[in-house]
């Protein structure tokens, strides 16, 4: 079964633990550029650089990989609540252009409410649903060769160009995620994919499903995706283990602290990453294979897939047999998991290409047994 497998830019920063380690990695550009080269080489489809305000900035990160990658495409954020459509507009032609045609949007109306506020945002959670409406209303007409005048509750322009178009026409594509009423009609009206974080698979078939029958009453249709971690090593027991390791170094004190930021947000994706867990060590298997121990300390995304690369493939397929095209996968730390996953699991996923040199034997050194059979038969 054939899809799309994007990678992660740790853009607030990496690390081998969760909770307080000696083993945290800075986010400097030297180290991201790395991620993104690896992730390009080894034949991943696209590379989401995430924001907020934890976060280096994610256009100034995109448009410093435009000279180190050479196929893969660049998932940035559009964040509709701090930034005007006609700047958003012009912003997005020029790196699509300087990509080639390689960006993606993704498209970020909210977030956590104490972030926003600092930014001088202050809006309900609905409310930012509306205000990304208009913005994306506006930005698409601007894209599109557009003169626009647009006076609505949250944009006004007048007379607003946007004299350079992107690559890719009208527009590059718009992803986006959200889990609540508002953000599925926007998903609806406007994107082109709608990205859910992992959840069992029931959930995920009902997001699809309603996400699906809302774009048809707005006579579009919109492509699906999945954000997930992953843990795969080469036995079931390895990865287990390695899961246990990674939270190893949290303490209830750091729960008890994540879990009282994530109840002062309003974001209803996070309430449902919560409630799988509902903050206990003892309620992290919430499906087969599927992990919710991430989620103890870590905002957004919070579910990772455990298990064998045959496992964990199946459970990819069994996403993909709902409708989705799309994964967005990361592992701690970011390098590493890139590079193990490819070895592992890109072997099983249809379309991919081993990254690896399979059934022979190496050492590694100058006298390799695959390398002196190569030197025998040329003499």
């Amino acid at each position: 079964m054939a899809y799309d497998v994007f990678w992660f830019l740790p853009t607030s920063g990496d690390t081998r633990y969760l909770g307080k380690s000696d083993f945290g990695r800075a986010p400097s550009n030297a180290y991201m550029r790395q991620i993104a080269e690896t992730a390009d080489r080894l034949g991943y489809d696209g590379l989401l650089i995430p924001t907020g305000a934890s976060c280096t900035d994610p256009w100034v990160t995109a448009a410093s990989l435009v000279t180190v990658t050479q196929r893969i495409k660049l998932l940035v954020a559009l964040r509709t609540s701090i930034t005007g459509p006609t700047v958003g507009a012009r912003q997005a032609a020029a790196l699509d252009e300087a990509l080639g045609g390689r960006l993606l949007l993704n498209v970020v109306p909210g977030g956590d409410p104490r972030e926003l506020a600092a930014d001088g945002v202050f809006l309900s959670h609905d409310q930012r649903y509306e205000a990304a409406d208009e913005y994306l209303t506006v930005w698409k007409r601007l894209l599109s060769g557009e003169t626009v005048d647009y006076a609505g509750r949250h944009v006004h322009v007048e007379g607003a160009q946007n004299f350079h178009p992107p690559v890719q026409k009208p527009w590059p594509p718009l992803y986006f995620g959200g889990s609540s009423p508002a953000a599925h009609e926007l998903a609806a009206k406007h994107v082109d994919a709608y990205l859910t974080w992992g959840e069992p698979l029931d959930d995920v078939a009902a997001k699809i499903a309603d996400v699906r029958a809302r774009a048809a009453r707005h006579g579009r249709t919109v492509r699906f995706g999945v954000r997930l971690h992953v843990i795969v090593r080469e036995t079931e027991a390895e990865a287990w283990a390695e899961a246990d390791r990674l939270i190893s170094k949290i303490t209830d004190e750091d729960i008890a602290r994540a879990s009282d930021n994530y109840a002062r947000m309003d974001s209803v994706g996070q309430a449902k990453m919560t409630a799988l867990h509902q903050g206990r060590r003892d309620r992290l298997v919430v499906a087969p294979n599927l992990w919710a121990g991430v989620g103890l300390v870590r905002g957004g995304a919070g579910t990772a897939l455990v298990g064998s690369p045959e496992q964990v493939v199946e459970r990819l397929n069994e996403y993909a047999a709902l409708g989705v095209e799309t994964f967005v996968l990361s592992g701690y730390p970011h390098l590493e998991e890139a590079i193990r996953f490819a070895e592992l699991a890109f072997p099983l996923i249809e379309g991919k290409k081993p990254v690896t040199l399979r059934d022979t034997a190496q050492t590694g050194g100058a006298f390799d047994i695959r390398a002196t059979r190569t030197a025998a038969s040329a003499s």
